[in-house]
């Protein structure tokens, strides 16, 4: 058995989950979905939003096989209870800042499980990442560049994730800015 991640260095955490880009693949929907209904069950507060966002919800892109999701709650919602129920359903609490937590479930000390989750929780009204997906959605050149982006920079950034998602900075936030003119404020709360 391999060690416990709580007692590694990032070093060996990006050697034990490297970047690994796949073709798109359509169970990555139903992954989702499944996840989608867990996380109904176990957070049946009102006034949520549960969204895929990543690249495994662009269509026909290369992409890390792990399920980014997006949830979204009202300010009037405590953050600190909702990642109590989700530490308590089987995920990891990763990093924190005082409006934004994210979590994963998947990672083991032997590797990546099958399936892998990212949880992005979020008040409502954080989630450009929702402008950033239907964009390239609605733009499958843009999603082809993206995947291009992702595919020149796998090999550089196997084992650094903060500099593969770095790198990837610019692109997101020119592609974001344009969807947000584009949308307008399609994903406010209502």
């Amino acid at each position: 058995m391999g060690k416990d991640l709580f007692d590694m260095t990032l070093e060996e955490l990006w050697e034990l989950f490297p970047i690994i880009l796949t073709e798109h693949k359509e169970i990555w929907n139903s992954w989702y979905a499944d996840e989608n209904k867990r996380l109904l069950c176990v957070l049946p507060m009102a006034n949520i939003r549960i969204s895929h966002i990543g690249s495994t919800a662009i269509d026909g892109i290369w992409a890390k096989p792990i399920i980014d999701i997006l949830v979204e709650l009202p300010i009037s919602l405590s953050m600190e209870n909702v990642k109590e129920i989700l530490i308590q359903n089987g995920y990891i609490c990763m990093s924190e800042q005082p409006n934004r937590k994210s979590f994963n479930r998947g990672y083991t000390s032997e590797g990546f499980a099958e399936k892998v989750f990212h949880l992005h929780l979020r008040y409502w009204g954080d989630n450009d990442e929702l402008y950033f997906r239907d964009y390239l959605n609605d733009n499958p050149l843009l999603a082809k560049q993206y995947e291009e982006l992702k595919l020149s920079l796998r090999k550089k950034f196997e084992h650094n994730r903060d500099g593969y998602t770095f790198a990837k900075t610019s692109f997101i936030v020119e592609q974001t800015d344009k969807a947000k003119k584009y949308y307008g404020n399609k994903y406010q709360q209502q």
